[in-house]
């Protein structure tokens, strides 16, 4: 029996219980469970949006990561499964839009880079197939632009570049790319992209020490020039500056349970959104100022049902939503900022 937490403050109580009516009607995930609650004094920051999708059926996979065109107004989603369309194109508001499957192996990983020129979709493959083991890029129509690794062969090497097993990455304004490789393969590193595909700088041994990994999940960036990478394995979460790769810091005391398996930044900067996969746990994480990384302030959580398994996560950079992709769950929830204005990111 699954057992459902919400952590509540004052009015919220309401607002929670009817959040979880709602998603216990639509999800056959929470069919059963017990309500229990948790009279922690947190602050409130977002409520879960019942109405998104507007075609949940198009969820017939375990959906693995989720992507959002801030300029266009499109969320991509990526499922994994037999016979199946692996992504799925919707509006912000949730209507379904289409779905393609070429060259897409087993997803890991996606990240949407588009610019007033082009709308572009970077997946992460894991697969054993001929497309498995790679980074590339597609069309918003899912045709095939780049392709970085050596296609269905895992490896270490450098030049040409391999991967194993790519967790995700993330793709700046300035086409720069921050890649983490890989999911439990051979490699545990950070690699820089230029746009170009030359490699800047990495991070690359497998270790507990500063600047090595065990398993790096995710990879964001904030506006203060800061790369921050899951390292789901070594439980926290480490800092790096972009442009030289210098080691800032980690954050290690929030994640004593279970490591962090997603990291995202709000459009305002203020918080780090933190997924922890096994605990079915989103966290809300205030953001260090520029020039310190101090030590990890837990502001809110958003406890899910047991099996949930939230996996990877983006952040609306122009609401602030927060898109949630459930391999348990098998669907894709959105949570909406409780203020409705949100800074631009970088402001």
């Amino acid at each position: 029996m699954a057992r459902f937490w919400v952590c509540v403050a004052g009015a919220g109580f309401f607002l929670a219980f009817l959040v979880l009516h709602s998603r216990f009607c639509r999800s056959p995930v929470l069919r059963n469970f017990t309500f229990a609650v948790s009279w922690r004094a947190e602050e409130i920051l977002y409520r879960l949006d019942v109405g998104w999708p507007k075609d949940p059926e198009y969820f017939t996979g375990a959906t693995f990561c989720a992507a959002v065109d801030s300029l266009n107004g499109l969320v991509y989603i990526a499922q994994r499964g037999d016979n199946i369309p692996k992504i799925l194109v919707f509006t912000e508001d949730g209507y379904f839009l289409r779905a393609w499957n070429y060259t897409v192996d087993t997803p890991h990983g996606i990240f949407a880079a588009s610019t007033q020129y082009e709308q572009s979709v970077w997946i992460t493959d894991v697969g054993s197939g001929f497309y498995g083991h790679t980074v590339k890029k597609y069309s918003s129509f899912g045709d095939l632009v780049q392709v970085l690794g050596t296609p269905g062969k895992k490896g270490t090497g450098l030049n040409p570049l391999q991967f194993d097993n790519p967790a995700e990455l993330y793709v700046e304004d300035t086409g720069d790319i921050y890649i983490v490789d890989g999911d439990g393969g051979l490699n545990n590193r950070l690699i820089k992209l230029s746009k170009d595909f030359m490699i800047l700088w990495l991070h690359g041994e497998n270790g507990t020490g500063p600047a090595k990994f065990n398993i790096p999940h995710s990879v964001t960036l904030d506006s203060a020039g800061r790369v921050w990478v899951a390292d789901r394995g070594n439980k926290r979460i480490q800092v790096f500056d972009k442009d030289t790769g210098e080691w800032l810091g980690a954050w290690n005391n929030c994640f004593m349970e279970e490591g962090p398996s997603a990291v995202r930044f709000t459009p305002d900067g203020k918080y780090l959104i933190v997924a922890q996969l096994n605990l079915s746990r989103l966290s809300v994480v205030a953001a260090p100022p520029v020039g310190s990384i101090g030590e990890c302030s837990v502001i809110s959580t958003i406890q899910l049902a047991d099996q949930v398994l939230p996996h990877l996560l983006e952040v609306d950079r122009k609401t602030g939503a927060v898109y949630v992709a459930e391999i348990g769950a098998k669907q894709v929830q959105k949570y909406v900022p409780l203020n409705s204005y949100v800074p631009p990111f970088g402001s």
